[in-house]
């Protein structure tokens, strides 16, 4: 089968859009799998903007790689190949928000709680590493079969300058849709982010997402304007320099639906990028069996590959 950069073996495609396809491939230096992304440029861009569209893409690519949080898809790499540049990342099995919400509805108000709380942190982690989201969604999140929750397309649209609150509520909107409404232990927390500027530090927000997702059923304390000061000593999300929060652990996350009653054949998400370039949003998924190097079928737990020697770099150099 195709290698690429000299080192990825093409497996199987897992997703395909207008702008790029979606590979499941085996890293050759290490015999892990990893999710490899191919990227081309939209049909009828004139030939002399191609080079620049590939050579922002590695840009971004290698900006997302600065991003360490478990919340957060690791970028490992970028490889070129025929002058395309090709994004390396971890392979994760699961769901997406958005799947999950078709295929049994609402989750109930603890797990909404704990997928809100675990997306704000890695947000958070991203804009402490330069690397904003621009607006998380559904499609964008992945419960994984381990646990983890996992915010993909941290690149791939264009940047419109908007700052943290702009991600708190985009947030807001997130808790909403996974919570099916703005009613029970999540209400206030909901209306606080989703005004036209959040009531809500995104410390207090985290705070609040835990203690729901531990099982509190108190209402939010205090009016949710008089928010106490974020732990970073600024309001919003945090900048590069600033702690990014990741570290609080909080509370043990709520047992997780799908532990409880089986859903749909396992899928596995290559946890890539929530958006695909400039060509929107697609989720990157494929059936998938359990152990590595095989082909589809059922089951799975999430695959982690590693990054090679020299960590997230160009492969190979």
């Amino acid at each position: 089968m195709t290698v690429i950069a000299g080192r990825y073996r093409l497996l199987d495609v897992l997703a395909e859009g207008a702008t790029g396809t979606v590979w499941r491939a085996l890293d050759e230096t290490d015999r892990h799998e990893v999710a490899l992304e191919e990227f081309r440029a939209p049909a009828g861009l004139p030939a002399d903007e191609v080079p620049l569209l590939y050579a922002r893409r590695e840009r971004e690519a290698r900006a997302a790689a600065r991003i360490s949080h478990p919340s957060v898809v690791r970028v490992l790499g970028v490889a070129t190949e025929d002058g395309r540049p090709w994004v390396v990342t971890e392979l994760v099995r699961g769901l997406t928000l958005a799947e999950t919400l078709d295929a049994d509805g609402p989750l109930p108000p603890r797990e909404a709680a704990r997928v809100g709380a675990e997306v704000l942190a890695g947000l958070r982690a991203a804009r402490a590493a330069g690397v904003p989201h621009r607006g998380v969604g559904p499609g964008q999140v992945i419960l994984a079969n381990d646990g983890r929750v996992v915010v993909t397309g941290f690149w791939g649209a264009p940047d419109d300058g908007a700052g943290p609150e702009a991600d708190l509520r985009s947030l807001g909107v997130l808790l909403e849709a996974a919570a099916g409404g703005r009613s029970g232990p999540l209400g206030a927390v909901i209306d606080a982010l989703t005004g036209e500027e959040p009531a809500l530090t995104a410390d207090r927000a985290e705070d609040e997402l835990r203690r729901v997702a531990a099982g509190g059923t108190r209402p939010m304390a205090g009016p949710v304007g008089a928010s106490a000061p974020d732990r970073t000593g600024r309001s919003g999300l945090g900048g590069p320099g600033e702690d990014d929060g990741g570290a609080r652990a909080g509370a043990p996350p709520a047992p997780s639906r799908r532990t409880a009653a089986p859903r749909r054949g396992p899928v596995l998400v290559a946890g890539i990028v929530g958006a695909l370039l400039l060509a929107g949003a697609l989720t990157y998924q494929a059936v998938r069996d359990d152990g590595p190097d095989t082909g589809p079928g059922p089951g799975g737990a999430t695959s982690t590959a590693p990054a090679g020697p020299g960590g997230p770099a160009t492969a190979p150099r």
